[in-house]
């Protein structure tokens, strides 16, 4: 704890006169023009002086002049006064007692109103807090053509009320706490007791209790506080905006972090082949679910291994190559200055960089900026003779193949390991290729996300998990929840296979 806090950690003295106890508070927030201090009394005859503290911006204005009126009609009794105060100021707000100046900042810069009065040892904070904020839409990065338009948004108890519209269950429990030394963020923790494994509830708390820092600003500082391993460019948490995906996941027995301030949600533990499932494939048919799964695991190679087996081929295997074309590829290379390897990667780059372009302008702009610069480079590249027709039609596909993923977090290591797999295969052709797609699954095989392996359900190979991996089984066929670690609940669906009625 920072010496600034352990200072404000003293009790309110009821010796202190009203203005010293003011004099305090405005010392410690320094001279901040947003703090705001209004005095006035409560009762006819002016029988307490008290003044109202609070951050301008912060605390609801109406509220505020509803509770001034409402003061001069309070007549608070002589024996004990301040609980006369805080029933009559719970008409306005939750109300909650403040003994010590550190719990009266702390509700003070959460948007709170403190009550201070003459001569009491209490300080009384109003919860009034009114903030500038999104209402529930769609979400922009998780988008389906058949399911729920609601996405979560910055306010962490909207958030935890739209999981809870979903799994209306008295064992899904919400617990929450503060991180960051000067941020002092709340987080909050949800998870379905009785089917979380209680040793994930306790490896997540001991991880959050060890973070000591200055600010937890967004869901992306604690993510990287919390992850198991740094030296891996996979993540091993799991994002979503989707309320509907959360409340699936805390039915598989993961646990949900929320961050106030921050639209997106984590899940953990979280496995490879989350990443390249989504909330539509429960929405449609199983058989439909698994052909389109089945695309995107192929978009997967495509969009890893398509610009380097075209290196490999074109450079060390020409044997592979059909005649035909292989006698198309040689004429389009006529004049090219630079190697098979050279123009992949300069085109791969542009690509790259069109991409980010397009994310970082304004939305409208972005579009545009993307599709027409990717056709209008590729078009004067090839005429200019700087690159084959070739090499743009095989960047062009894996880009687009990048695209099919559901999660934006999983394209960025497959795009990363694009350009080690092309270099690879510039320096030993189709052999690199296999050693680094060994190497890889290696890799990926060595991974945890909170002790559970990433690749379970892949490694070690067991037929009946495989019911919701790269395929989907039909609903009633899914008897046991895949919950990762051990569980008290595990089956999840007790139903037949649907047929008419004998």
């Amino acid at each position: 704890m920072s010496k600034t806090k352990d200072s404000n950690s003293v009790y309110l003295q009821p010796a202190k006169a009203l203005d010293e106890k003011i004099a305090y508070i405005e010392q410690v927030i320094g001279k901040s023009d947003d703090l705001v201090q209004r005095p006035f009394s409560f009762g006819r005859d002016h029988t307490i002086s008290a003044s109202l503290l609070y951050i301008d911006g912060l605390v609801d204005d109406r509220a505020l002049q509803k509770m001034m009126a409402g003061a001069k009609h309070t007549e608070p009794s002589v024996d004990n006064p301040m609980e006369d105060i805080q029933l009559s100021l719970e008409e306005i707000g939750h109300t909650e007692k403040a003994l010590t100046y550190t719990t009266i900042l702390e509700k003070l810069l959460k948007g709170n109103a403190i009550c201070l009065t003459e001569g009491s040892s209490i300080a009384i904070a109003i919860a009034i807090p009114q903030f500038s904020e999104r209402t529930v839409a769609e979400p922009t990065t998780e988008t389906v053509v058949r399911g729920p338009r609601e996405g979560f948004v910055e306010n962490m108890r909207v958030n935890t009320s739209l999981i809870r519209r979903r799994l209306s269950d008295e064992n899904l429990w919400i617990e929450s706490m503060t991180l960051g030394e000067r941020s002092r963020t709340t987080i909050s923790i949800a998870y379905v007791n009785g089917i979380v494994d209680k040793t994930l509830v306790e490896e997540l708390y001991s991880r959050l209790k060890r973070i000591d820092t200055d600010g937890i600003l967004e869901d992306g500082s604690l993510e990287e506080l919390i992850q198991d391993s740094f030296y891996t460019p996979f993540p091993t948490v799991y994002t979503t905006e989707r309320p509907d995906t959360a409340a699936a996941h805390l039915l598989e027995g993961k646990i949900a972090i929320i961050v106030d301030g921050t639209p997106m949600v984590m899940i953990v533990p979280a496995l490879f082949v989350h990443f390249f499932h989504n909330t539509e494939d429960y929405t449609q048919r199983s058989d439909i679910s698994t052909l389109i799964r089945i695309l995107r695991f192929g978009c997967i190679l495509i969009a890893l291994l398509g610009p380097s087996l075209y290196i490999a081929v074109t450079t060390f295997h020409q044997e592979l190559i059909p005649t035909g074309l292989l006698g198309n590829l040689a004429a389009q290379r006529e004049g090219t200055p630079f190697p098979t390897f050279i123009e992949t990667l300069l085109m791969e780059l542009t690509f790259e960089i069109l991409r980010e372009a397009g994310i970082r302008m304004p939305q409208p702009v972005g579009q545009a900026v993307s599709i027409v610069g990717a056709i209008v480079i590729g078009q004067a590249a090839v005429q200019a003779g700087i690159v084959s027709a070739a090499v743009v039609i095989v960047v062009s596909i894996t880009a687009i193949a990048g695209f099919v993923f559901p999660s934006y977090n999983i394209g960025i290591p497959i795009r990363i390991l694009r350009f080690a797999f092309m270099g690879l295969s510039a320096s030993f052709g189709l052999v690199g290729i296999c050693v680094g797609f060994t190497a890889l699954l290696l890799h990926l095989s060595s991974l945890k996300s909170f002790g559970i392996p990433y690749m379970q359900g892949f490694t070690p190979f067991v037929l009946k998990n495989q019911q919701d991996m790269i395929f989907r089984a039909p609903k009633w066929m899914m008897k046991e929840r895949p919950t990762p670690g051990d569980s008290l609940d595990r089956v999840r669906n007790r139903n037949k296979r649907p047929s008419p009625e004998q």
